[in-house]
């Protein structure tokens, strides 16, 4: 009697094993069917939407890519501080992915000359103890802070950032970029049709303006940039264009990647693990 239970148990085993192997199969093949990606990023702001983003990304199941700077909050303190790291480590249990943003947000200015063989720029942060400072800082210096934000990324979720990072602004040089990349950051932009215009005063753009604009202008393989709190717009952008977006950009039959898929990144990623 004992062996023909063993024996059932273990056909019992194997057919359930056979089903959880089929349904994986059709899982794994579900995500990697996807011919319309589309890559949102999202910079950090005053946060003051932050939970509301995530509510919209998490019951749509999105997956993002955060550019992190510790910059001013609405709760006075900033978006790196540990007030936010439950957040962070939050989004990286979602399966979001990280990268820096430089954590001073500091804007390059210009190129300055080379001094001893080091690279030099003119950089402007607006955050941090000299936020609104014009600076001279020499390639270390900026690769540093490029750093800084990635380590404390790591620190709160406990999952490595990606070797990516995003200037503020977008403004850069030929020679940043190299700088950048000695240190192990290759820069990411966005695509024209993936500026998403929650920068732009609401009274010109209003919301209901820049979601037709995205939902007719964005194409396969776009990045896509929002922030998490404009403090120049008076209509927030987030999340009333963002729900409508993404469910718009579904029905259309494109899905979301994070930028540790995007092809223009892929090799990087894996050659600095």
């Amino acid at each position: 009697m004992r062996a023909d239970s063993m024996r059932r148990g273990l056909r019992r085993l194997g057919v359930a094993l056979l089903a959880a192997v089929g349904a994986g199969s059709v899982v794994a093949a579900s995500a990697a069917d996807c011919s319309k990606p589309v890559y949102l990023t999202l910079d950090t702001g005053h946060m003051g939407v932050a939970p509301l983003v995530a509510d919209v990304l998490k019951r749509h199941d999105v997956r993002v890519t955060f550019f992190a700077a510790a910059e001013r909050t609405k709760d006075g303190g900033d978006s790196l501080d540990d007030h936010w790291a439950p957040w962070w480590k939050a989004r990286a249990a979602d399966g979001d992915e990280f990268a820096s943003h430089t954590y001073d947000h500091a804007y390059w200015r210009a190129d300055l000359p080379d001094e001893k063989g080091q690279m030099r720029f003119t950089i402007q942060p607006s955050a941090g103890p000299e936020a609104g400072k014009r600076l001279a800082w020499t390639a270390a210096q900026y690769c540093k802070n490029i750093r800084k934000s990635s380590d404390r990324l790591a620190q709160i979720t406990g999952k490595k950032p990606l070797p990516l990072y995003r200037a503020p602004g977008g403004k850069t040089s030929p020679k940043l970029l190299e700088a950048a990349r000695a240190c192990g950051y290759v820069h990411v932009g966005w695509s024209p049709a993936g500026f998403l215009g929650d920068e732009l005063p609401s009274d010109k753009y209003p919301n209901q303006k820049l979601l037709a604009q995205a939902l007719e202008r964005i194409r396969p393989g776009d990045i896509l940039l929002a922030h998490l709190g404009i403090w120049s717009r008076q209509d927030p952008w987030a999340p009333a264009v963002l729900e409508p977006l993404v469910t718009g950009l579904q029905q259309r039959g494109f899905c979301f990647r994070t930028l540790r898929d995007h092809p223009d990144y892929r090799a990087w990623i894996a050659a600095h693990p």
